[in-house]
C-alpha cells in the first residue's frame, strides 16, 4: 500500500495518481527540475503539438508497439498544461476531465439520456454538429467561424473553416463546381506565374491550396492524412531508389534524373506486386 508522495512516485504500478504527483514534483518550485520549473503553457504548446503527431505517425505506420509510449507522453502534456493551471488557480486535472466529461455526456445523449440509439453513424454526426452549434451560440460567439484554432494545420484548419461557412449555406453545391474552380485557380497562376510579385504569387498559390482542401471535404478525404500518407509513400520509394544505386556504386547526386526515373518507376512497380 502507498503511504507517502515518494512511495507513490517510485511505485510501477501507480496509474494516474503517479504521474501527477511525478509532474508536481518536476514543478515544484524549491525542489524540482530547474527546465520544467521554467516552462508556462506558450513553452509547453509546441510540445504538445509535437507529441500529438506522434501519436498520429504510430498509428499511421502501425506501430502498435510504439503507440503505447507515444500515447504516455501525449498524456503527459496533458498532465503538465493541468499543473500549470492548477498553480496559477485556473484548473487543474480534475476539472479538466470532468468538463470534458461533462461535454461527452450531453453530446451523447442517445448513450447517457432519453435519445434513441437507433440512428446511423452519420446521423450522430450530424446531430453531434448540431449539439456544438448550439454550444457555440450559448458562449455568444460573432461569427459562423469564431472559435477555430489559429494554431491547427493550415490543411486542416481550411477544413474546418469550410465546414463552418457550409452550416450557413456558404458552399458549392457539387463537387464538379470545386474541381472547377481547382482548374481555374490552377490555370490563373500557370499563365500569370511569371508576371507575378513574389507576394501575388503567394497569395495565388494559397487560393489553389484552399481550393483542394475544399475539394478533400467534398469527396470526404482528410487532406492532412492524406498529405502525410503521400509523404510516406515519397520517402519510401525514394529510400528504394537510394538503396537501387547504392547497388550500383553510386549516390543520387551521381545519377541522373533518367536513371532515378526509371528506378522510381521500378520501386511503385514493387508496391504493387502481390505478396
Amino acid at each position: 500500500m502507498t503511504n507517502s508522495p515518494d512511495d507513490l512516485v517510485h511505485d510501477p504500478a501507480g496509474g494516474l495518481p503517479r504521474l501527477l504527483e511525478i509532474m508536481r514534483r518536476l514543478r515544484d518550485p524549491e525542489t524540482g527540475c530547474p527546465w520544467d520549473i521554467e516552462q508556462d503553457f506558450a513553452s509547453i504548446a509546441p510540445y504538445t503539438i509535437e507529441e500529438a503527431y506522434e501519436v498520429a505517425d504510430a498509428i499511421e505506420r502501425g506501430a502498435w508497439d510504439e503507440l503505447e509510449g507515444e500515447l504516455g507522453d501525449l498524456l503527459l502534456q496533458v498532465v503538465y498544461h493541468a499543473q500549470m493551471g492548477a498553480e496559477a488557480g485556473l484548473f487543474d486535472f480534475d476539472s479538466v476531465a470532468n468538463a470534458v466529461s461533462d461535454k461527452m455526456v450531453a453530446r451523447h445523449p442517445h448513450v447517457f439520456g432519453n435519445e434513441s440509439r437507433d440512428k446511423s453513424a452519420a446521423r450522430q454526426s450530424a446531430d453531434w454538429e448540431r449539439i456544438k452549434a448550439a454550444e457555440r451560440a450559448g458562449r455568444a460567439q460573432d461569427g459562423a467561424l469564431e472559435g477555430v484554432a489559429a494554431a491547427l494545420p493550415a490543411l486542416t484548419r481550411a477544413v474546418k473553416l469550410q465546414k463552418r461557412a457550409a452550416r450557413v449555406g456558404f458552399d458549392w453545391p457539387s463537387t464538379e463546381q470545386v474541381l472547377d474552380k481547382i482548374i481555374e485557380e490552377a490555370g490563373e497562376l500557370t499563365e500569370a506565374r511569371d508576371k507575378l510579385t513574389p507576394r501575388e504569387l503567394f497569395e495565388e498559390f494559397g487560393d489553389l491550396l484552399f481550393a483542394l482542401a475544399n475539394l478533400a471535404r467534398h469527396l470526404g478525404v482528410d487532406p492532412e492524412a492524406a498529405l502525410r500518407h503521400a509523404n510516406a509513400k515519397f520517402t519510401r520509394r525514394f529510400k528504394a531508389v537510394e538503396d537501387a544505386l547504392e547497388a550500383r556504386g553510386k549516390r543520387p547526386e551521381e545519377s541522373d534524373l533518367a536513371e532515378m526515373d526509371a528506378l522510381w518507376e521500378a520501386a511503385k512497380r514493387a508496391e504493387k506486386l502481390p505478396e
